[in-house]
């Protein structure tokens, strides 16, 4: 990295002080006077290096709200009922530590986070292995969804413990930031770890306070928008970049089953497939995991996934998206327990999927997927054939400096974790032997 010879961060003062008095981060006309040649990915750094993460609009509020949590000890019964009620599609994984005898750093009480699309679809798989039907025996109680009826009367399934669940790799990563961290941190982490969002923890107690999700980076990032480090970047076309998951596309047909498509979004482990006419090979829609839990809200598609189609599943959610909240509004809910909501009603419908051509800019990619609220666009030709997926942490990568080294860790349980399942952690990352 180039060594800088003067920042003039005044400006970056302005943008830091503004939210603490109920405002929104605002791009104001900031200037640095450095050497010549500084590339932008240092100027990026230098800029996100600045703003620490209480100066986002809602993080205070977000204290005072209590994240949902699950133990290590839960069962899968119950921690599906929990999140399913308490309307959040994600949680952190703690761990009972005895606090006279744990040594270890501050994350050490959180071994993972793991989401309810994880969990409903590694159920839905055990029931295919056990040969098990999941529909119910007339009996069920009034209202209650035909999974919780699964889950009681198959034990050997339901009262498997939320901790065990590692070995099916269903657990994230539990890399938290704290309130005296910066964005660069949090740009760091989304962009070398394969996270869906980032904890905010506050000391002295080990608890997390709220979350970052990787589109409230986006937005944070598109505040820099006419400033050279990031035109300079996001200005150039999507056909000039080399994404990871470029021609990582997982698509299905119409006419194809809906067990058909469960399985598929399960074995690939993607956030989103894409749902194509067969005939025409248009992409008329798609099926992304934070979806699942409309197979709870009706349990007509769950008992005929066999016989039902993926076009009477995307076509079955009706509801119109909720007008565009301003950035003003939104970024106090992406940091807070608001962030993780399962029914959100400013994501796009399943029928109505987001895509870009390679012909857009990185720019107006970040706008389109930040003014849907979605994580994921389609890349499309002219005749609107599905040729590649634009994930938001693909955008996010390509703003993280190269030559930084991160020497980021998980607690010391969670290695431990990881260890028993044939992983390990190396220079930050998870590698796994299988």
């Amino acid at each position: 990295m180039q060594e800088i010879k003067k920042v003039d961060l005044r400006q970056v003062e302005d943008i830091i002080k503004e939210p603490e008095q109920g405002g929104v981060l605002k791009k104001k006309d900031i200037r640095t006077e450095e050497k010549p040649g500084l590339d932008p990915a240092s100027a990026l750094q230098l800029f996100l290096d600045r703003i620490p993460i209480t100066s986002i609009p809602g993080i205070e509020n977000s204290r005072e709200l209590q994240v949902l949590e699950l133990n290590a000890g839960d069962s899968v019964r119950d921690a599906v009922q929990l999140l399913y009620e308490k309307n959040v599609s994600g949680a952190p994984i703690a761990d009972l530590l005895d606090p006279d005898t744990t040594t270890g750093r501050f994350s050490d009480r959180y071994i993972g986070f793991i989401d309810f699309a994880s969990i409903i679809l590694w159920f839905l798989k055990q029931c295919e292995k056990a040969h098990i039907q999941t529909r119910g025996n007339g009996d069920d109680e009034m209202g209650k969804n035909v999974i919780f009826t699964m889950l009681e009367q198959n034990p050997q399934i339901g009262q498997t413990k939320i901790g065990e669940l590692a070995t099916s790799f269903l657990w994230d990563p539990f890399f938290p930031v704290g309130l005296d961290d910066t964005l660069f941190h949090v740009l760091l982490l989304l962009s070398k770890h394969p996270l869906q969002v980032v904890p905010v923890t506050e000391k002295p107690h080990p608890q997390v306070v709220g979350f970052v999700t990787q589109n409230a980076v986006i937005q944070l990032l598109l505040q820099s928008d006419g400033l050279d480090w990031f035109d300079r970047i996001a200005d150039k076309a999507l056909s000039e970049f080399r994404f990871e998951n470029e021609d990582h596309l997982v698509q299905v047909h119409v006419d194809q089953s809906l067990a058909e498509a469960l399985q598929i979004l399960y074995e690939n482990r993607v956030g989103a497939i894409a749902v194509a006419d067969r005939g025409t090979r248009r992409l008329i829609g798609t099926i992304r995991r934070n979806d699942i839990y409309l197979l709870l809200q009706n349990d007509n598609p769950l008992h005929h996934r066999k016989a039902s189609t993926v076009e009477e599943f995307i076509h079955m959610e009706t509801r119109e998206t909720d007008p565009d909240p301003t950035i003003k509004q939104d970024m106090g809910a992406l940091i807070s327990a608001g962030a993780l909501r399962m029914r959100n009603s400013f994501i796009p419908r399943m029928d109505r999927p987001v895509t870009n051509k390679k012909t857009d800019t990185l720019k107006e990619a970040m706008k389109n997927l930040a003014e849907t609220k979605s994580s994921y666009s389609f890349l499309v030709d002219n005749s609107q054939h599905a040729t590649g997926l634009l994930t938001v942490r693909d955008i996010i990568v390509q703003f993280a400096p190269p030559s930084v080294n991160s020497s980021i860790h998980g607690g010391s349980f969670f290695e431990s974790a990881l260890e028993q399942t044939g992983c390990k952690m190396e220079n930050g990352s998870i590698v796994c032997n299988h």
